[in-house]
């Protein structure tokens, strides 16, 4: 049985980090063979005190936690890589909760040579239990919000060009490289865009489950999703290739409306584009909101729902899009 180690970016985290780190401990693979690499980018909450309190509590469970001092996540990922001695490495996140199997469904795939990096699928959950946490919620999990985001929607093993969370041998990263320290987001996509470069394969598995706790509010949410924007042009610039048609759609709406809103103050023509064009969006997205609204008995959803979404595709389109115009200045 392989050893593994668990490594987590986190800062101020103690909202969730003791549902990980308990959720950890339920692994049906060996806790022996378990480690936990926490790389805190120096946390002004009570995230090491809960981390503190769960060690005296879970002594079985090795838990280390490293420094982050630069508080970017591929930082804090490559300074839990050093830390880290297991012979398999798997990235969780401080607000995630892999389902017990998780570990072992991992490994069983590394180890029949599925893939060189073996991930799973989200099971988006509200950060709170709030009406528009609960609608940003099925938001992030909705194919008018992610479109055919594989790991967010799959049903079937296979081929990816992504997983959230990863898992992989050790050789791998001495093969590869570790992870992109020039970008404070999309460092998952540009790690596993190196190994298909030389010829690897990440792999899906919907048995591999885990948890994933979504925004609580739209403004965090807007700054989320225009960090997520903001740092694929960045990461597009050196892969090109990479671009898949539902990454395109937000910038190319956000265009839009900016072009004609310009278009609008001296063409009347373009006033009608515009407010039928939003009424029809709106429409879809009233439309795509009403299964969530049955299936949670809530109507509440309706609102939510399109809410969130329009949140999500402005500013990832608005930070792709700003990107751009910086990468030009």
């Amino acid at each position: 049985m392989p050893s593994v180690s668990i490594i987590v970016p986190c800062y101020n985290e103690e909202a969730t980090i003791q549902l990980l780190l308990e959720s950890i401990c339920r692994q049906t693979y060996s806790i022996a063979e378990l480690e936990v690499i926490l790389a805190d980018g120096m946390s002004t909450d009570r995230t090491r005190l809960k981390v503190a309190v769960f060690q005296e509590a879970n002594p079985d469970l090795k838990v280390k936690i490293v420094d982050n001092p630069k508080r970017i996540i591929p930082a804090a990922l490559n300074a839990a890589l050093g830390a880290a001695q297991g012979e398999i490495v798997i990235r969780l996140d401080g607000h995630s909760m892999p389902y017990p199997d998780y570990v072992e469904h991992c490994v069983a795939d590394l180890q029949s040579g599925r893939g060189d990096n073996v991930g799973g699928v989200w099971e988006i959950r509200p950060g709170n239990e709030t009406w528009l946490a609960n609608s940003i919620a099925v938001a992030a999990s909705h194919p008018l919000g992610v479109g055919n985001a594989q790991y967010r929607l799959a049903s079937r093993a296979g081929v990816v060009d992504t997983v959230p969370f990863g898992s992989f041998r050790r050789q791998l990263f001495e093969r590869i490289g570790r992870f992109d320290e020039t970008l404070l987001t999309n460092e998952d996509y540009e790690f596993n865009s190196r190994i298909r470069k030389q010829g690897g394969t990440i792999w899906l598995d919907p048995a591999i489950r885990s948890v994933y706790f979504a925004r609580s509010g739209l403004s965090e949410l807007a700054r989320q999703y225009w960090r997520y924007g903001f740092w694929k042009s960045q990461m597009l610039r050196r892969y090109p290739e990479t671009l898949r048609w539902r990454q395109a759609l937000p910038p190319l709406f956000v265009l839009g409306l900016l072009g004609l809103g310009f278009l609008a103050i001296f063409w009347w023509s373009a006033r009608i584009i515009l407010v039928t064009g939003l009424l029809i969006y709106f429409l879809c997205l009233w439309l795509g909101s009403l299964r969530a609204v049955f299936s949670h008995k809530d109507i509440r959803l309706s609102l939510g729902v399109p809410l969130a979404i329009v949140t999500m595709h402005v500013s990832w389109g608005a930070g792709f899009l700003w990107s751009l115009v910086k990468q030009s200045a």
